[in-house]
């Protein structure tokens, strides 16, 4: 096999030497010792990083049109870098969180926000956002693709318009993407376990991949950690009992809470959270959204303000301000430093600073929306929904502005969970498996 010797790695390599041009080496990557290449017929190289005494990982890299890395292997000069991990601040208990809640909104945020920058840096991960079907057999009250809504102008992408989708975001540069749609019988756990086997063979096991679905069976999670599925995203919407089986019309909250054991004992990440602002809510409510939520030690954690659809039984309800969301966001960093919060959608459609203003408040997730515009006009789980007319890959010029402007800058990274990472690598150090 021939080998090719390389400066260093990560912004210092050299390319192999090649009749082509050289493959596409993520910045985000740590250095690497050695990678041993094979070419794809579908563009992709998969290497095998030698790790030393640890095992091998095999990973994969887009190739430029006409690369030809066949039987080579890459030897790197410089050591393997390792990333030492930041410790994680004791998580506030619940007397601090019910105390916090009485504080001016400014407190509680730049404490929050300090928090993260300890923890995070000043990173805001991005996430791909495919919305894959807008069908669903629940009739949850809340929802405006409930499945008695006959104004929704139905759909599903196909296999292959997600695989398309998912392959120009990869070379584009997400190494996350999240599939998410209503509980359609016609995307069976089955048939989302051969999807996500088909990504792992488009884009290899780079990126991570996240299913938001609804509730599954156990051994439907089981299959998608198989098929190559990282993450799987079900909120609980709220911690109240009585007014969670009210409005998702009969289901109990100790079936949710069930499928969110499931998802984590199919070694998922797991990601929930809650709405804010729901009628029937009180502030104790709020209160114990955010201590169930820490209860769960969730990886990702995803605070939307309810916003009332009008075609909905809760066309009615009065809107709430954002500013509980916002306190919501900061309350549930402080109660999990480690965990993943994304600014939702939901925040930028209530107020044209709304994300922002979640980013400020501890947030450190964005998720454009990849979707084809003219099915994601079709997603509206509540009415103004923001950027549905945009391709989602414009988005991102327009995120890195707006996040800057708040002393922000945009990540590329994977940016797992740091709780899932100290368990990986409990010394600290960040393996490379990730």
């Amino acid at each position: 096999m021939k080998v090719v010797p390389m400066k260093g790695c990560k912004e210092c390599c050299t390319a192999p030497e090649s009749k082509g041009d050289p493959p596409i080496l993520p910045d985000n990557r740590g250095d690497l010792r050695a990678h041993s290449y094979e070419t794809a017929s579908y563009g992709i190289a998969t290497y095998t990083e030698d790790l030393g005494s640890s095992p091998s990982v095999r990973k994969t890299l887009p190739l430029s049109p006409g690369s030809d890395l066949s039987g080579t292997a890459v030897h790197c000069a410089s050591p393997q870098a390792r990333e030492v991990l930041p410790p994680s601040p004791a998580a506030w208990t619940e007397e601090e969180i019910r105390s916090a809640w009485e504080w001016p909104l400014e407190k509680v945020v730049r404490e929050a926000r300090e928090c993260t920058d300890r923890l995070w840096g000043r990173k805001v991960f991005l996430r791909g956002l495919i919305e894959v079907t807008n069908y669903c057999v629940q009739n949850c009250l809340y929802c405006g693709i409930r499945r008695d809504n006959g104004k929704v102008e139905r759909y599903r992408l196909s296999e292959e318009q997600i695989l398309e989708i998912v392959q120009e975001g990869f070379r584009k540069g997400f190494r996350t993407f999240v599939l998410q749609g209503g509980e359609d019988p016609e995307y069976s756990p089955s048939r989302l376990a051969r999807l996500c086997e088909g990504i792992r063979r488009v884009v290899g096991e780079e990126p991570a991949i996240t299913l938001s679905f609804g509730i599954l069976p156990p051994k439907g999670y089981r299959d998608l950690a198989s098929a190559g599925v990282n993450r799987y995203l079900l909120r609980f919407e709220t911690s109240d009992p009585t007014l969670h089986t009210y409005l998702r019309n009969g289901i109990p909250l100790s079936r949710r809470l069930k499928a969110l054991e499931d998802i984590r004992n199919a070694g998922l990440e797991v990601g929930s959270g809650f709405m804010v602002g729901l009628p029937g809510e009180t502030e104790e409510t709020r209160i114990r959204n955010i201590l169930l939520a820490q209860e769960l030690q969730l990886d990702m954690g995803g605070i939307g303000p309810f916003i009332p659809h009008p075609d909905t039984p809760l066309a009615g309800s009065p809107q709430l301000p954002l500013e509980l969301s916002v306190r919501s966001t900061a309350l549930l960093r402080l109660a999990l430093p480690d965990c993943n919060i994304p600014a939702t959608t939901a925040a930028g459609s209530l107020h044209p600073e709304g994300r922002e203003r979640m980013l400020s408040a501890g947030a450190n997730v964005l998720m454009p929306n990849l979707t084809p515009p003219r099915y994601k006009r079709a997603y509206q789980l509540y009415p103004g929904k923001i950027c549905v007319d945009e391709p989602g890959f414009a988005c991102t010029s327009c995120l890195a502005i707006r996040v800057a402007g708040i002393g922000l800058e945009l990540s590329w990274e994977r940016g797992d969970s740091l709780r899932v990472k100290r368990l990986r690598n409990p010394r600290g150090g960040i393996t490379h498996a990730e």
